[in-house]
């Protein structure tokens, strides 16, 4: 091989590794690695809590006459909520994404109707064990509500890129589309004032 030849060689790669370097390729590799990552966290979470629901059901059934219904929604909110199959297909559908997140919401309402119940029987109040569930249960929405924040941001860095010139031609290229996000179930309902009646 004439040093010619090596030399142009060499110029070669340089400027294709360049090229790669310049056009996201990269850049989508971390960005997709940390979307999936804050993914699992989102996960783990919500599992923790779907862990915590037969121990707070349990405790709760102990107690005489509590509503049988919202026991009931709390157990089969739990069921839907951990039948649904997470594939990493669901990353990137945003129909898949809003039944998982529906279900998870149903969960959400069904212990949240549940805790509002228990306020009425003293005996279940004065429960050690259910006051520490119930603790726990508080910590896990609020480390549910703090891992869907990251994987929110996780998912904008990595849409941003995605539709950004020139890394867009890159997502084509290499089929790296928008990831779906998480949306507000019932945008409606919040945006309308709450109504206030001081005459209840």
């Amino acid at each position: 091989m004439t040093p010619l030849i090596r030399r142009v060689g060499v110029c070669l790669v340089f400027t294709v590794l360049s090229t790669l370097s310049g056009c996201g390729y990269n850049d989508f590799q971390r960005l997709d690695e940390q979307t999936s990552s804050a993914w699992s966290e989102v996960l783990n979470q919500y599992q923790r809590r779907a862990d915590l629901v037969p121990n707070i059901v349990a405790t709760v059934k102990g107690e005489a006459n509590f509503e049988q219904e919202t026991l009931t929604r709390v157990i089969e909110a739990r069921s839907k909520a951990t039948s649904f199959q997470i594939t990493p297909e669901v990353l990137n559908n945003p129909q898949a994404l809003q039944q998982f997140q529906n279900m998870q919401g149903e969960l959400s309402s069904a212990l949240s109707r549940l805790m509002v119940v228990s306020e009425q029987y003293p005996n279940l109040k004065a429960n050690q064990g259910f006051a520490d569930l119930r603790v726990q249960l508080e910590g896990t929405e609020n480390r549910i509500a703090v891992a869907r924040n990251r994987y929110i941001g996780a998912v904008q860095e990595y849409n941003v890129l995605a539709r950004s010139f020139p890394t867009n031609l890159t997502a084509k290229v290499f089929g790296y589309g928008p990831k779906a996000n998480f949306a507000v179930a019932n945008e409606a309902a919040i945006s309308a004032p709450p109504t206030v009646d001081f005459n209840k």
